[in-house]
Order: structure tokens, then C-alpha cells, then sequence
């Protein structure tokens, strides 16, 4: 595993983080137990991310933005398949978001301060607006833009508010390079 200075890398429960050679974990993040971070994706400054009781899979080209909190449900009588956190690839999660036992599809997005409940589903290229809230169990489908609290759908995503949230993947994914070269110069 690379290090990732000022970062806190904790096994838990026998559980190690694996996270890609390629990803950039900021100095003040906290990435504990069965997490797994994908190629390319970027966990920013004072996230935290604790998998101590279930597990969260993070794909490649991910971003979460500073001040997120990614965390997990177990199984349990009644809820046997317990509420893991998968994540899927070239997604955006904007800063100060909660995101809980969820699925979020490639390419979703997750606004500035939004919350995802357990069991909740962000389809494909579908955006949760800043500020709101999904609750549990509800779908979004693929395209769609959902805000409010609680959160309700509120259109269909233009191909030029898909093109953005890609641009702003790619951007994400760029200027992580850049943080984590700055890093390593600041540590040297």
C-alpha cells in the first residue's frame, strides 16, 4: 500500500483498507477498516471513512470532497443483508455530504451537504441537489434530478448537465495529481 502522509490508515476487526497505488488520500482524512478505494479516486481533506461494521467499495475515479462522512450498516435480524456502501466508478460526492449504506451507479452525483440514507440508490449520470436528503430506500433512476428534504424527482438531466458532472470528474481526477504532488513537496 502507498503511504499517504497525514492521513489515518486504521485495520479494525481484523480488517485492512485497501486502497489503489493510484488514489489520493488527504493529510486529515480517516479511511478505516473493510474499505476498498479504486484506481484514480480521490478522498479529500477531513473525510472519514469507516467501514468497522460492514463494508464500503469505493470505485475508480471517485471523488469525495472535503468534510464527507461514508459510513455503513450490518447485517442484522430482519435486515440480514445489513446495508453495505458501494460506490461505483467516476462518481461525485460534493463536500460536507453524509452517504450511508447506499448504492451510488457510475457517474452519479451527490451535491454539497446532501444525505444518503441506507438503501437508497443514485442511478447512472442521476444528481442528488446540494442540501437534500434521500431517504430510505428511495430510487433514483438513471438521468434524473432530485432535491428537497425529503428528496423528490424534479426532472430529467439534460445531456449538457451530464457533460458538466463529467467535466467536473475528469477535474477532480486531474487536480488530485496536483494535491498529491503538493503534499509530498510539503513533507520533503
Amino acid at each position: 500500500m502507498t503511504a499517504h502522509p497525514g492521513a489515518n490508515i486504521i485495520s479494525i476487526h481484523g480488517k485492512t483498507p485497501k486502497i489503489h497505488e493510484t488514489a489520493f488520500i488527504a493529510p486529515g482524512s480517516t479511511i478505516i477498516g473493510d474499505v476498498e478505494i479504486g484506481a484514480g479516486s480521490s478522498i479529500w481533506y477531513n473525510c472519514v471513512v469507516r467501514a468497522d461494521v460492514f463494508t464500503i467499495h469505493i470505485g475508480e475515479r471517485t471523488n469525495v470532497q472535503d468534510g464527507s462522512v461514508l459510513h455503513c450498516d450490518p447485517p442484522r435480524p430482519g435486515d440480514e443483508e445489513g446495508s453495505p456502501l458501494i460506490i461505483g466508478d467516476d462518481v461525485l460526492i460534493g463536500h460536507m455530504a453524509m452517504v450511508h449504506g447506499c448504492r451510488i451507479e457510475d457517474r452519479g452525483f451527490v451535491g454539497l451537504g446532501a444525505i444518503v440514507m441506507n438503501k437508497a440508490v443514485i442511478g447512472s449520470d442521476a444528481m442528488l441537489a446540494a442540501g437534500a436528503m434521500l431517504t430510505e430506500r428511495k430510487i433514483m433512476g438513471e438521468r434524473e434530478l432530485w432535491a428537497g428534504r425529503p428528496a423528490k424527482m424534479l426532472k430529467e438531466l439534460s445531456d449538457a448537465a451530464i457533460l458538466g458532472m463529467k467535466v467536473g470528474t475528469a477535474h477532480y481526477a486531474e487536480n488530485a495529481k496536483h494535491h498529491a504532488a503538493a503534499v509530498a513537496a510539503a513533507l520533503s
